[in-house]
């Protein structure tokens, strides 16, 4: 118990220097801006530390107890270079080094382009190596010269060296020990913040780590391990990462993949995945439109056992406008494209092409695709009739940034041991803090116990047959198959009439009594 207590002072005493350093810097950069600088100094200084310990360990344990390579020359480190990128992926000469350009950074007058050559040759170094990909354009939101860090090199420097201070200042052990995660924890902290703060976009990038728990959840039910963990529309990646939290970094046996469209959201996610430890050989997350060019290499070797996803809501997308798309083996099964203007029921076929047998797919739906007609009623019945659907929970409304609506989530596999869906009304499952809702870890189990047990509960959920939704027109609906409580206040009608009697009869008496008085006084 005093373990889990020292770690959560650790993380509040984190969270509070990263609200001292957005004090220090509010006035120069907005919160969404402020995000790039802070993230990119704190991978920076992670990757040095990283970096050093691992050098360090191999010297020191080679016999020489004193050896620090921040200490050593530019020259003398040259030597290592060609072995340390096969081995980390990456170099960092000593003097680019965090530690060392932090110390210098208060005299130095041109620190906005010490800082451009560090993260550049960071980013150069890995080239020709097998892990390019995984550092090629890292940097680029960290815009050293950008009139938002001040409107003179002498200010911008000056706002530079304050926020390399507040990073330096960070408790956060980089190199000490993997198990604490403060670095990870961190950047999660921020994720939010800044997700809450910037409304509907923010809802773009960041899944609450609370949903993000649930769907995990839910793929992993039943399982200690898994080959890999896949997310479509990955945003920063704090959803691929929650299988790190419920399994350990031993559970998933390959690695994390993903595919973002957004380039900044692109870079936060790479940087997420390294500051959460992974190692370049462990994730590969891919920059380009999922929908319509899906990363080749993500599917070469084989399907992913655990999806987990919470796409965009809605959006538009090529569709029956690309007519190469209806031959394409992930929507070609069901016949029919998902309709230009909601590709939702495309990222969920996507999904399912690349599930594998034993696979468990999790993903936040709009409630919309669960009973509008046409091309999304086709897609629904292909899904039924070949028993991909496991279950659908109705989640309550408000849980999610930028948007009130009341999601769904659509849980598949390929491997069901029953001709069942498993519908669940969890849209009590939250309590209400601030603005938005928020599942407890009371309610998640709630939510994952009913969706291992399989079992009827009433006004919470329903096993529902095949031969059921058919006759529903395979309308997916939680409020089809599932009863609300009725909780409204239960009225006795005997009881309620012979009080209504009983008032009438009071009220007559006083009419009489207000009549006999208007007579007196009017003879």
């Amino acid at each position: 118990m005093a373990t889990d207590v020292g770690k959560e002072q650790e993380r509040e005493e984190i969270h509070r220097s990263v609200w001292a350093i957005a004090d220090e810097l509010r006035g120069a950069i907005d919160g969404w801006d402020f995000k790039n600088y802070v993230l990119g100094a704190m991978f920076y200084r992670y990757i040095s530390e990283n970096l050093t310990a691992y050098i360090n360990k191999g010297e020191i344990e080679a016999g020489d107890k004193d050896f620090n390579y921040a200490t050593l020359s530019d020259e003398e480190a040259e030597e290592a270079r060609n072995d340390l990128v096969k081995e980390k992926g990456f170099f960092i000469l000593p003097s680019e080094l965090f530690v060392n350009v932090h110390k210098k950074a208060p005299k130095d007058a041109n620190l906005n382009e010490t800082l451009e050559k560090a993260f550049r040759h960071i980013e150069e170094s890995s080239q020709g190596s097998d892990f390019e990909d995984r550092f090629k354009g890292l940097f680029d939101d960290f815009d050293v010269n950008s009139n938002k860090l001040g409107s003179t090199v002498a200010k911008r420097n000056e706002r530079l060296v304050k926020l390399l201070n507040g990073i330096a200042e960070m408790n956060l052990g980089f190199a000490e020990s993997r198990d604490v995660d403060a670095i990870g924890d961190a950047y999660e902290y921020l994720m939010s913040m800044y997700a809450s703060n910037a409304g509907k976009s923010g809802g773009e990038f960041f899944t609450p780590a609370e949903v993000s728990e649930l769907l995990t959840k839910l793929g992993l039910a039943g399982k200690d391990k898994v080959n890999k963990v896949y997310d479509p529309a990955c945003g920063s990646g704090s959803l691929l990462l929650k299988a790190i939290k419920i399994l350990g970094m031993d559970g998933v046996k390959i690695g994390f993949f993903g595919q973002e469209i957004n380039v900044t959201t692109y870079n936060l996610c790479r940087i997420n995945m390294f500051l959460h430890d992974l190692t370049p050989d462990k994730f590969d997350v891919a920059c380009d439109d999922t929908l319509v060019n899906p990363h080749p290499g993500h599917f070469d070797e084989e399907p992913f056992e655990l999806i987990v996803s919470n796409p965009p809501y809605s959006i538009k997308w090529a569709g029956d406008s690309n007519p190469l798309l209806i031959n394409d083996q992930r929507f070609s099964p069901a016949g029919v494209l998902a309709p230009k203007s909601k590709a939702d029921m495309a990222f969920i076929m996507h999904s399912l092409a690349w599930l594998a047998p034993n696979g468990t797919a999790a993903i936040v739906c709009f409630p919309g695709i669960m009973y509008r007609g046409g091309a999304e009623q086709k897609i629904r019945q292909y899904l039924v009739d070949n028993n991909f659907i496991d279950c659908i929970i109705q989640l309550p409304p408000n849980l999610f940034f930028g948007t009130s609506i009341a999601t769904c989530v659509m849980v598949m596999k390929r491997g069901k041991t029953d001709n069942k869906i498993l519908f669940v009304d969890a849209s009590n499952e939250f309590v209400k803090v601030t603005n938005n809702n928020k599942l407890t870890a009371e309610n998640i189990s709630n939510i994952v116990n009913a969706f291992v047990a399989r079992v009827d509960k009433e006004y919470f959920c329903r096993l529902v047959s095949y031969d059921e939704v058919k006759a529903q027109n395979y309308n997916l609906s939680v409020s089809t198959y599932v009863e609300r409580e009725d909780k409204r206040e239960k009225i006795d009608i005997v009881k309620l009439n012979a009080e209504i009697k009983r008032i009438v009869a009071r009220e007559q008496i006083l009419r009489d009594e207000i009549d006999k008085i208007i007579f007196e006084i009017e003879a």
